[in-house]
């Protein structure tokens, strides 16, 4: 039985090390700060560990990992944000970037991509 991208990301301990760097540049990332709902939302320093938390779980989840995430379905998560396609990609580019810093191989990289490209049309509502 092949091995996960749960696994081969590490499991646990790896992706959400790699969360915690994501989470950080995400809440200083100026493209992805760009829409006011987001915005406003990473304003707020007491919403990073929630934050941190739900992007974990996600990513354990979406990654073929044990299935923890508590939040809401993507279109319910992102309702009213507004967020487009431009909202999307500086996401997405902070993604690759932070995979790239922890070291994670193209493949992963590149399935974990697909992964977040699959949810484009449940995110972006604009």
């Amino acid at each position: 039985m092949a091995e996960s991208l749960y696994d081969r990301l590490g499991g646990v301990y790896a992706i959400s090390g790699a969360v915690d760097i994501l989470v950080d540049r995400l809440f200083e990332n100026a493209n992805v700060k760009a829409n006011p709902v987001v915005n406003t939302h990473h304003s707020d320093p007491a919403n990073i560990p929630g934050y941190r938390f739900l992007v974990t779980a996600w990513s354990i989840q979406a990654a073929g990992g044990p299935q923890c995430y508590p939040g809401l379905d993507m279109v319910k998560a992102h309702d009213g944000m507004k967020l487009n396609d431009h909202d999307f990609d500086a996401v997405a580019t902070e993604i690759v970037a932070t995979l790239n810093y922890c070291g994670v191989p193209d493949a992963e990289t590149t399935e974990f991509m697909e992964i977040i490209e699959s949810f484009r049309g449940e995110v972006v509502q604009a």
